[in-house]
């Protein structure tokens, strides 16, 4: 009977205990969930900020090629809006379908200005940049979905070459 009682004093003590840690990881759970919509919070605003002053840096992760399919890219990559301005500086991998009369450069690689500009919010979530800019190379056209977390989808087209997509993140 002596057994019996100190087990059912363990069973109460481990009891507390696991109570306890529930009770913290619960604490902690919410102080996490408290943090993390501030940031997703501090984040949208940063996104619809940056769309609305026309000021964003995208760096790439990642590029989706017609041919080729899906690569992993260095970090080096970026697409830079500043006001009237596209900077691009972003990998191409795909086929040509005419050769450019000037020295052709290696990716999406130019500063240029931007033609035509149409901004849209389909989403609450998600603002849609659409950009047609012309170098000596090329017309390009891109469509940038900007989602509130900050994370970025680029669709490229061009007269003269295969289309070519990006994923990325703002930064």
């Amino acid at each position: 009977m002596l057994n019996f009682a100190r087990m059912k004093q363990y069973v109460k003590m481990i009891g507390g205990v696991v109570l306890t840690v529930s009770m913290a990881l619960a604490l902690a759970n919410c102080a996490s969930q408290q943090e993390k919509a501030e940031r997703r919070m501090k984040m949208r605003q940063t996104v619809e900020e940056a769309v609305a002053k026309r000021q964003l840096h995208i760096g790439i992760i990642s590029m989706n090629t017609l041919r080729y399919g899906a690569r992993t890219v260095t970090s080096d990559f970026f697409l830079e809006l500043r006001g009237d301005t596209l900077r691009s500086y972003l990998p191409y991998l795909g086929q040509a379908h005419q050769a450019p009369f000037t020295s052709p450069s290696i990716g999406l690689n130019f500063e240029a200005p931007i033609l035509h500009y149409i901004e849209s919010q389909p989403k609450s979530n998600l603002y849609r940049l659409e950009m047609n800019v012309k170098t000596e190379e090329d017309t390009y056209y891109y469509m940038v979905e900007l989602f509130d977390t900050g994370e970025a989808f680029i669709n490229v087209r061009s007269q003269n070459r295969d289309p070519i997509s990006f994923s990325g993140a703002m930064e």
